[in-house]
């Protein structure tokens, strides 16, 4: 199986600590983020994808708006040339230890975080990343 992931998930991801906007999109993340430190393979999807799917029913939901899919287009485009290789709907990723690794250290230094302007979580994520990831729950097989 994959988990089906919209690319700025992937940088979401990189700094998650059990957080989230809800107990139930909490749970699901959770979930998502065991199988992901299993091994399974992302498949990135282009609108709403399986971190969403708590979230679609609640009023004011964010994930179909054109500012969500600019958000994934950024983080496709900076994520990919950091890689060097296409990130686009239908690919796969797998998050080993050493993919995640070289991710974090570009999220760090800022190279992938274009995505992020404007985002709510922007300032804690800053400070996960400058506490070199200490706590986070992604941690994938080698």
């Amino acid at each position: 199986m994959t988990v089906s992931i919209r690319p700025h998930h992937l940088l979401c991801m990189l700094t998650y600590l059990g957080k989230g906007y809800t107990p139930a999109f909490v749970q699901n993340y959770s979930t998502i983020v065991q199988r992901l430190n299993e091994g399974e393979p992302i498949e990135l999807v282009e609108g709403p994808d399986t971190l969403c799917q708590p979230m679609l029913d609640e009023p004011g939901c964010h994930c179909r708006n054109e500012s969500v899919r600019d958000r994934d287009r950024t983080a496709a485009a900076d994520i990919a040339l950091a890689l060097g290789r296409p990130l686009e709907k239908g690919n796969s990723i797998v998050l080993d230890r050493q993919t995640l690794s070289f991710l974090r250290d570009a999220f760090a230094n800022g190279s992938i975080r274009k995505a992020c302007q404007g985002c709510e979580w922007q300032n804690m994520c800053s400070a996960i990343a400058r506490n070199e990831f200490r706590g986070c729950h992604l941690t994938p097989p080698d």
